[in-house]
């Protein structure tokens, strides 16, 4: 019996090689590990961005891992542009790395190629390669390196300078001649000349297979992965593709029978493989140094400044508290023991600029914990006042690096990573990779596939929208998707090749928050990357027309979790919205005062109250008091829309009932209000209200006095077991974690140590028992106290300016929300504002900024006159909105279309020109190139025009002369052939071009504002229905958050769009539903259709579908919603929604003739509801009584029409259902006449004449 060849691939690309390679690095070593393979190289296209991952899996594997990179060299100076395309730009190289010097000659080369070669490609040229040799093993690569692309051309001459060069670099023992054979012809023909090179220049062979993908099996899906790479058909001719379907991982017995006549060439890999033996230092830690002034050294100076700190924020009243200083020198001690404060430093250093800057920031999580942070300004929380622990930010016994998370604003955050990276020098930005999910895998491969984009989209929507759904679970789950599979070959296809790209990477991009910063250059701890400003992903290559080298700023090549294992200090710039919202809350409120716009908000306040003012002179929200009744207030009503942490339903639930009215009820709300500890949420509010309470301890009394008994955060249980048990704190956080965590070998650990302990403070031994395992259920969800504090102290900060300033925060709130969330998210807050009597004006050229603004109702009013003039009737003005003397102005930022490029043409316009006069006008001022004709239309269609007194439909139909007409007189302003006219500023008292006055329906006017908008401005649909709306509803959208779960209801409205969900669990498990948003004039809320009910009303549950929807109230999640049991459209509702039928009539008219027509008529509209006669006596008396159940009614526009031609129209009514919540109804539009409110019937009774 033959002994099985012997092979490694050192040649191998997974899928970093970004929509090129399509290895899975799990898979790859699995199959490696089946072929009975020593060993396997990772040798991506230009980047090192897998390695780390490889390293680890393989060694777990029991494979040895071999590090490389196929390079791209350039034919000369890296630096040079002046190839003419793509192929000429640069050849492919292959490097292994032999040891860790060869591993950091690789990041070394790898980070040089990104910086400083980047054309089309990350290249290096010779001169960094022989500046990086050492430790490095080359080869001759593939077809499209160096020396196979002389052979190519037929010059060997050219052939053998290009090997000699290397033998002399690189040495016999580390330069080979590499023979790949994949059937192609062109390898056929150079591979007998290659082997003749390296005879004749003593140069070892290697065989690779320039592995691309696991089987063969998966070459059409590696085929169209590079069609989603260059963006072609798989039916194009002339489009890259590999040749063949070899470029698989073979076994060692496949490359034997390939390369028969050169054994020599597999054993070479296996010599290569002991020689390379790199072992990856993880766990070591670098750790910047930060260089204070004078000479001092890192631990003295951060004492001072803590210190210094300290005085300011204890030392108010005569010095410093022993228990403040024992604490501080405890944690600087534990700092400097670590060797971490230059780390505390930097961070006080970014954050001391972010301030003085106006940049608002702060730690978040556990950081807040430290009184060492606190002193530095870094956190809001005083630990000392709120209880928190420095164990639970640091553990003085483990080796672990601090994390403070900083939240910054999100509008400053690129100016801090700016002053950090130019300060500190070595710094930079955290790749992430965007992998392909299964809906995004599905739309690529029917693109590439041709198949039509309707259906693409059908398909890809048939995929459930769940966390971690892939295409498998999906076909399995929605039977639409498994018919399709199954019938439909193209669809099978699609789906096929789509589950084997499904999770490759398939773009890089930049961590969201991520940073780390370095004492030496980064390419020694880590390769760099550049994604310049003309490449948006890293790819092997942009598919341009050029290559494109923009000026950027590095990015590690490691993702977040691998640079932590390096050793490399990661901190997190957290961008945060709500910090943004604060600040530009903060600056109107001081503007709109400062202009005299309006009285401060305080001023209507119940008596004068004095906001705490910073250097600026803005609303210093670190010092606002915290006990203001008027801002718990806003919590304790629910009121809390756009209050950070604290607006969605279910809370706002929670909110209701706790009644707040201290800062402590706030960091409970937080911490409580999360899957677990919510079970805890009813006994803390019955408590809170004086439920009586006791603990089996005294000691747990005073522990968990501020949570009324109940044990809420991580730091109550380690105080429990280090006050009650006698374990030290360090050890008690430690439990607390393990916990937290379930960790019962730990748990079980510290039983004995605690019941001792106890039982030494005076517990007896089975009351401590007891007490140890009530803690742990609790124990399992408590809450970081540090984290919920710190967030409790920010939304406390947002409630108070929507209390003292709403215009200004509202302002705030719809800017950045409307830039970060699609319009059906964001325009709950316009919902918002209606709530809170803040009217919000359209958009408007003449008086709109960039952002939303608030303005004086008299300015704002002045400036809509024009709207008015044309017959708008949207912006109705509240009682509320004038009381208050303003309103908000819509931002043009937040039109959809409607870029910053031209808001900021506008607005520069505006500023030189003064209002526009008109369309034309507006044309002939604006930037033409930047201001385009979509974004005018999409102004047109917002209404920002309407004040110019132009009809909407009339400005679409002259916007293309007018645009002519503009870029004209623009071409001659650049000319310099002003007209006489135009010299002395005369031209702008012309008279305006003619635009025509047809309007648009005010359908087509809805549509179009909610394609531009989100949502209806100058009108709603529901409006001209409100009379029925009114009549046949039980309860509005809003009711929803204060009527119980399970109440049966009748909404009326409009459904607004509609996903579909597969149920996983439960009787209908695989089924589809429907989940609908259904909007009326109070508000929004989820409809749930399931498959049953979906079946039988399918064609009604579409977007702008106008319908009643009746069903049961669902609390079960955060956010109320409806469980649909019937749909009716709106125009049969009388039909199917009424309760009753009164008849008007006068006793004197009530002739045995007109009872007997009466009579014939109720037999002829025979139904189930009951019909009840109103009878008025000539004395005006009136008495109501109930026609017999054979008299009962079908109703419908029949009935009452034959039923008015008896009685009059207004004789008539047709009674709703009973309302859940009595309100006033909303008053309807004066031009839709109505009839006034009847009577509502609950149950047919008989009553006695009044």
């Amino acid at each position: 019996m033959s002994t099985p060849p012997r092979f490694a691939h050192l040649h191998v690309h997974t899928h970093y090689s970004l929509l090129d390679g399509a290895n899975r690095i799990p898979d790859l070593i699995s199959r490696v590990k089946q072929l009975d393979m020593p060993a396997v190289a990772i040798t991506d296209h230009g980047n090192m961005f897998g390695v780390v991952e490889f390293f680890g899996a393989a060694k777990k594997a029991g494979v040895k891992p071999i590090l490389g990179m196929e390079a791209y060299i350039a034919p000369g100076d890296r630096r040079s542009r002046d190839a003419a395309g793509m192929s000429e730009a640069s050849f492919h190289l292959l490097l292994l790395a032999e040891n860790l010097i060869g591993f950091r000659n690789l990041m070394k080369l790898s980070s040089i190629a990104y910086r400083e070669g980047f054309y089309y490609r990350p290249r290096i040229d010779r001169e960094a390669l022989e500046a990086h040799r050492e430790g490095l093993i080359c080869t001759s690569t593939c077809l499209a390196a160096e020396i196979p692309q002389a052979l190519m051309r037929h010059d060997r001459g050219r052939a053998d300078e290009i090997a000699d060069w290397y033998l002399r670099v690189f040495g016999p023992e580390r330069f080979y001649i590499e023979l790949q054979d994949h059937g192609i012809q062109a390898q056929r023909e150079i591979n007998p000349e290659l082997i003749d090179l390296a005879r004749r220049r003593g140069i070892g062979v290697i065989a690779t297979n320039d592995v691309h993908y696991l089987t063969r099996g998966d070459a059409d899906a590696h085929d169209v992965l590079l069609c989603i790479s260059t963006g072609r058909l798989v039916s194009d001719e002339d489009r890259m593709k590999f040749e063949g379907d070899q470029f698989y991982l073979k076994s060692p017995e496949e490359m034997a029978a390939v390369f028969a006549a050169q054994p020599e060439a597999l054993d070479n890999t296996l010599r290569i493989v002991e020689r390379c033996n790199v072992e990856l230092e993880l766990g070591r830690r670098y750790t910047p140094v930060y260089h204070p002034p004078e000479q001092k050294s890192p631990e003295p100076y951060l004492r001072e400044l803590v210190y210094e700190g300290a005085h300011r924020k204890y030392g108010a009243a005569g010095g410093l508290s022993t228990e403040v200083r024992e604490r501080i020198d405890y944690e600087l001690e534990v700092i400097a023991s670590k060797g971490f404060s230059s780390y505390f430093l930097i961070v006080w250093d970014f954050v001391r600029y972010a301030r003085s800057h106006g940049i608002p920031c702060g730690a978040r999580g556990s950081g807040c914990s430290a009184v060492v942070a606190y002193c530095l300004d870094l956190s809001q929380p005083d630990p000392l006042r709120y209880g928190l622990y420095f164990e639970r930010f640091m553990d003085p016994d483990r080796d672990e690096m601090p994390d403070i998370d900083i939240d910054i604003c999100q509008e400053g955050r690129e100016d801090v990573i700016r002053y950090v990276r130019e300060k500190y020098g070595h710094v930079a930005q955290i790749i992430t990779f965007g992998t392909l999910k299964a809906r995004a895998a599905i739309r690529d491969v029917c693109r590439v596939l041709g198949v039509p984009l309707a259906e693409a989209d059908r398909v890809a929507k048939l995929v459930p929208e769940q966390l971690k759904m892939t295409i498998d679970k999906a076909i399995e789950q929605e039977p639409e998707l498994k018919a399709l599979y199954k019938e439909n070959e193209t669809i099978r296809r699609v789906l096929d090749v789509s589950r084997r790209i499904e999770g490759l990477a398939r773009h890089a991009g930049v961590h969201a928050a991520g940073v780390v910063i370095a004492e030496q250059p980064l390419e020694n701890y880590v390769p760099v990357y550049r994604q310049s400003e003309t490449r948006t992903r890293a790819t092997r290559g942009d598919n341009g027309s050029n290559g494109g080298n923009g000026a950027a700023a590095d990015i590690t090549q490691f993702d977040g979790v691998t640079v932590e294992k390096i050793g490399l200090l990661k901190m997190d710039f957290l961008g945060l919205r709500t910090l943004t919202i604060l600040e530009r809350a903060r600056r109107l409120a001081a503007s709109v005062a400062m202009a005299g716009g309006r009285a401060r908000a305080d001023t209507a306040s119940p008596g004068p109250v004095e906001h705490p003012l910073d250097a600026e002179g803005l609303i210093d929200l670190e010092s606002i008091d915290l006990t203001d009744q008027r801002v718990y207030g806003l919590f304790a009503r629910g009121e809390t829309q756009g209050v950070f942490q604290f607006e969605s339903g279910g809370m706002r639930d929670v909110l209701m009932k706790m009644r707040p009215n201290r800062i402590e009820d706030l960091i409970a709300a937080n911490a409580l209000y999360r899957p677990g500890p919510m079970v805890n949420i009813d006994a803390y509010v019955a408590r809170k209200h004086g439920e009586p309470w006791k603990t089996p301890h005294a000691i747990m009394d005073d522990v968990l006095a501020e949570t009324y008994g109940i044990i809420v955060y991580q730091e109550q249980v380690a105080r429990l077991v280090n006050r009650l048990g006698g374990i030290e704190r360090k050890r008690a956080f430690r439990l607390a974690k393990a916990i937290s965590k379930k960790k019962t070998h730990m748990i079980e650990a510290e039983r004995a140590p605690f019941v001792e302990g106890a039982v030494r403070n005076g517990v007896d031994k089975k009351t401590a028992e007891d007490i140890f395992n009530q803690i742990l259920p609790f124990g399992e969800y408590a809450f970081n106290k540090a984290h919920s504090t710190g967030y409790a102290l920010i939304a406390y900060q947002t409630a108070y300016m929507k209390a003292y300033f709403p215009h200004e925060f509202m302002a705030a709130v719809l800017t950045f929300e409307s830039q970060a969330q699609k319009p059906e998210q964001w325009n709950t807050y316009i919902d918002e504002c209606r709530r809170m009597g803040i009217e919000v004006r359209p958009p408007d050229v003449n008086s709109s900024d960039a952002d939303f603004t608030v303005v004086p109702i008299e300015a704002a009013a002045a400036r809509d006159h024009g709207a008015k003039q044309r017959g708008a009737s949207a912006h109705r003005r509240t009682e509320a909105a004038a009381a208050s003397g303003a309103c908000l102005r819509f931002g043009l930022r937040a039109i959809k279309g409607v870029g910053d490029g031209a808001v900021e043409a506008i607005l520069a316009a505006r500023r030189s020109g003064g209002p526009f006069r008109d369309l034309y006008d507006f044309c002939e001022r604006v930037d033409l190139q930047t201001v385009n004709r979509s974004t005018i239309e999409a102004l047109i269609k917002s209404g920002a025009f309407d004040t110019t007194g132009a009809m909407r439909r009339g400005l679409m139909h002259v916007l293309d002369a007018a645009m002519q007409a503009g870029a004209g007189a623009q071409a001659d302003r650049r000319a310099g052939q002003l007209s006489m006219f135009d010299s002395f500023g005369a031209a702008d008292s012309g008279p305006p071009r003619t635009i025509p006055t047809d309007e648009w329906t005010e359908a087509e006017m809805l549509a179009h504002e909610k394609a531009v908008l989100g949502f209806y401005v100058t009108a709603h649909p529901l409006t001209r229905h409100v009379a029925t709306l009114n009549k046949y509803a039980s309860a509005d959208a809003v009711d929803l958050s204060v009527l119980d779960d399970g109440v049966e209801v009748v909404l009326g409205g409009m459904i607004s769009r509609v996903r579909y969900v597969v149920t996983k669990s439960g009787r209908n498990a695989g089924s589809k539903l429907a989940v609908a948003m259904f909007e009326d004039l109070t508000g929004g809320i989820e409809a749930v259709i399931f498959s049953e009910e979906l079946e039988k009303y399918r064609g009604l549950v579409a977007p702008e579908k106008l319908v009643f929807l009746r069903g049961r109230v669902d609390r079960k999640r955060e956010e109320p919603s409806l469980r649909v049991s019937e749909v009716v459209p709106l125009e049969e509702a009388p039909q199917r929604l009424a309760a009753a039928v009164i008849l008007h009539v006068s006793a004197a008219t009530l002739t045995p003739e007109r009872l007997r027509r009466l009579h014939e008529l109720c037999r002829a509209f025979r139904g189930d509801r009951p019909l009840f006669l109103e009878i008025r006596s000539s004395r005006g008396l009136v008495g109501t009584v109930r026609a017999g159940s054979g008299l009962s009614i079908a109703p419908g526009d029949e009935f009452v029409r034959a039923a008015g031609a008896e009685l009059g129209e207004r004789n008539v009514s047709i009674v709703g259902p009973m309302r859940r919540i009595a309100r006033p109804a909303p008053a309807a539009p004066p031009e839709y006449d109505t009839v006034a409110e009847e009577p509502v019937y609950e149950e047919a009774v008989e009553l006695a004449p009044a």
